[in-house]
C-alpha cells in the first residue's frame, strides 16, 4: 500500500487555526478527511515530514568500537573523521567506510549562528507566537535587509579539483571588496523589489524612512487597492533605524500603526520567513563560487537572483509561518532553528 501524501500548506494553517479557536483533533482530523493520528503527529512535531527509509552501510568495526566513536563524534563536534578515529585509537579504516559509519549517526553541518536568548527574549518569543496564533499570515508583509558582498557570505569556496587541474584563483582584497545594501519584502507569494539603498548612506531613521518613501510607497504600495492596505500587517524586526520613535511615528501617518505594524520579538532572525529568501538568493549569486568586481555587477547579480524565484518558493515561506509559532511555543521559546 502506497503512503499517503504529508499535509500541505494550507491543511497546516487550517490546523492551526482551528486548535486557536478551541477545536479538538478528532473533530479537526473529520473536518479534513484526515487520520486522527496524522493530526496528533502534527501537533507534536509542527514540522512534520516522513523520514526517508535508507539501508544502513554495511559497518566493518565491532559494536564496542562504533559506540567509542559516537561518544567521541559527539565531544569533538566539527570534527574530521579521521580526528574522530583517531581520537579513538582506531587505525586503518579507509576514509569511504569512516564517513559511511559517521554518516549513519550523524551528518556534515556547518556550525549554526544564533542570537543569544535569555529567559526574558523566550518569554517574548513565546508571548508574540500567542498573539499571533489566529492570525491570517497571508495578509503579512515581511521585510528585512541585506548586504551582499563582492566576495560572498564569508568570502571563501571550496569544490572538488581534479587530479592534474589547478585551482582557480580567488581574488584577495587587502580592505575587503564592499558590497550593496538589498531591502525586499514578501506576502502570500509576491516578492516586492528588491531595492538597492544608494551605496554610502548609512540606514538611520530619517534615511530609513525617506528609502521606504522612495522604494516600497512609490513604486508598490500606492498601486494596491484600498481593501489590500486596510488587511495589510507591516512587519519590520528591531534595528534601531526600524524600532525608533521617528520611524515608528512616520509609519504611523503612513496608516501602519497598532494591529497593522507587527511587534516583534527580540533576536528573532528565525521567525522571519525572508531570512530564508536571502538564503536561496545568495546561493544564487554565489554559485560555482562567484566573485564580482563592481558594485553594479553584484547588484544585477541579485536582480537576476531575485527574477528566478518564484512564487511558490514564496508561498512555501510564508505558509511555515503557522509551524514557526507552533514550534516556538513548543520549545518555550526557544530558537527554532530556520
Amino acid at each position: 500500500m502506497g503512503q499517503k501524501k504529508d499535509l500541505t500548506g494550507s491543511e497546516k494553517s487550517k490546523i492551526v487555526r482551528y486548535l486557536a479557536e478551541g477545536w479538538s483533533t478528532l473533530k479537526i482530523a473529520k473536518l479534513l478527511k484526515r487520520d486522527h493520528r496524522t493530526i496528533k503527529r502534527f501537533i507534536q512535531n509542527s514540522q512534520q515530514g516522513r523520514k526517508k527509509r535508507v539501508e544502513k552501510p554495511r559497518r566493518k568495526i565491532t559494536a564496542r568500537k562504533l559506540r567509542k566513536v559516537k561518544r567521541t563524534a559527539a565531544k569533538i563536534t566539527l570534527a574530521t573523521s579521521f580526528a574522530i578515529f583517531q581520537s579513538c585509537n582506531i587505525t586503518g579504516v579507509p576514509k569511504s567506510t569512516r564517513c559511511a559509519i559517521l554518516r549513519d549517526m550523524a551528518k556534515v553541518r556547518k556550525a549554526e549562528k544564533r542570537p543569544p536568548l535569555n529567559k526574558t527574549h523566550m518569554l517574548k518569543r513565546q508571548d508574540w507566537a500567542k498573539k499571533y496564533l489566529k492570525t491570517d499570515f497571508s495578509k503579512v508583509l515581511w521585510t528585512d535587509e541585506m548586504r551582499v558582498s563582492l566576495d560572498g557570505p564569508d568570502g571563501w569556496a571550496r569544490g572538488w579539483i581534479g587530479k592534474g587541474q589547478r585551482a582557480p584563483v580567488r581574488l584577495r582584497r587587502q580592505q575587503g571588496g564592499g558590497g550593496v545594501l538589498v531591502w525586499a519584502a514578501i506576502i502570500k507569494d509576491e516578492l516586492v523589489g528588491p531595492f538597492r539603498v544608494e551605496d554610502g548612506v548609512k540606514l538611520n531613521s530619517q534615511s530609513y524612512c525617506q528609502f521606504l518613501e522612495d522604494t516600497f510607497f512609490k513604486q508598490w504600495y500606492r498601486k494596491k487597492s484600498a481593501s489590500f492596505k486596510k488587511n495589510m500587517i507591516f512587519m519590520q524586526d528591531n534595528a534601531p533605524s526600524h524600532a525608533s520613535k521617528y520611524s515608528t511615528a512616520w509609519l504611523a501617518r503612513k496608516g501602519l500603526k497598532e494591529e497593522k505594524l507587527m511587534t516583534w520579538p527580540p533576536c528573532s532572525p528565525d521567525l522571519n520567513p525572508i531570512e530564508n529568501l536571502w538564503s536561496i538568493m545568495k546561493c544564487e549569486i554565489y554559485k560555482e563560487g562567484k566573485q564580482y568586481t563592481s558594485l553594479n555587477s553584484v547588484w544585477e547579480a541579485v536582480v537576476a537572483a531575485a527574477r528566478n524565484v518564484d512564487g511558490e518558493q514564496i508561498k512555501t515561506l510564508t505558509e511555515s509561518m503557522d509551524g514557526r509559532l507552533l514550534s516556538v511555543l513548543a520549545k518555550k521559546g526557544g530558537y527554532i532553528g530556520h
